[in-house]
């Protein structure tokens, strides 16, 4: 194994881990030799994952937790400590970006959970993992953002405001945790995950081959290798930044 990509007696935890995107970060750390945290509202389905890193020889814990609600972040973060005694990896990657027929038809309510699990989550385990990993070994944080908090994206207006203020948060962390601790993030294009089974996908496709560089959406696999690059040792001297991995998305 590459020593770069080696990540040997690491501790992953990873946010909306169970599936998609998530799942494909977290069996990649853990084929690289990582213990990962699993982590999603769905104790079952993190329970599923977690067995699959197991038969690779690796740890895992899969903990049931709302990122939207700091209570459950806490808890779950002191689990993984007292399992693991460190953490040296978190991606926030869990996110939601509910449909909507119009605007006037967002909810308060709605409104607030997609603030919630888009940024307050984020915010409270960077704070709380990050300020741990600063005054240990060090770590890096991945915040998964989007290319809707980059540019314009009609139907996902609040969900495009909440991966803007991620992005500035990123920022901002990296500078309140350097220099023991990277925080970077990913701005991910459209993704063929299960979010995208509601999508219109002929609708999708026509769009795709005009407003994409690649004419696609994305395999969840794709997002692998910028993720790896950003909590490995090859990205050393990278902080504070948001890669686009978009498809060359306009």
């Amino acid at each position: 194994m590459d020593e770069l990509f080696d990540f040997t007696g690491k501790v992953a935890l990873v946010t909306g881990g169970s599936r998609g995107l998530g799942r494909e970060m977290a069996l990649a750390l853990a084929a690289r030799g990582a213990d990962v945290v699993i982590t999603s509202r769905k104790a079952d389905a993190c329970a599923s994952v977690a067995a699959e890193i197991e038969t690779m020889g690796r740890q895992a814990l899969a903990y049931g937790c709302h990122v939207g609600h700091w209570g459950e972040i806490d808890a779950m973060v002191e689990a993984a400590y007292e399992r693991f005694g460190r953490i040296d990896i978190l991606i926030n990657n869990a996110g939601m970006s509910p449909l909507y027929d119009k605007l006037s038809s967002v909810s308060e309510e709605l409104f607030d959970k997609v603030i919630g699990v888009n940024l307050k989550g984020p915010f409270r385990l960077m704070a709380n993992v990050g300020e741990r990993m600063a005054e240990g070994e060090g770590g890096s944080i991945i915040n998964i953002s989007s290319v809707a908090s980059l540019s314009p994206s009609p139907a996902s207006e609040p969900y495009g405001a909440a991966k803007s203020g991620l992005n500035a948060l990123t920022r901002s962390f990296a500078f309140a945790l350097g220099p023991n601790v990277r925080v970077n993030g990913i701005a991910a294009g459209p993704f063929l995950t299960d979010i995208s089974k509601a999508w219109d996908m002929p609708a999708f496709e026509r769009r795709a081959k005009s407003t994409q560089a690649l004419g696609r959406g994305g395999r969840p696999d794709e997002i692998v290798g910028a993720a790896l690059y950003l909590a490995s040792s090859s990205a050393s001297f990278t902080t504070g930044t948001v890669i686009r991995v978009d498809g060359g998305s306009v």
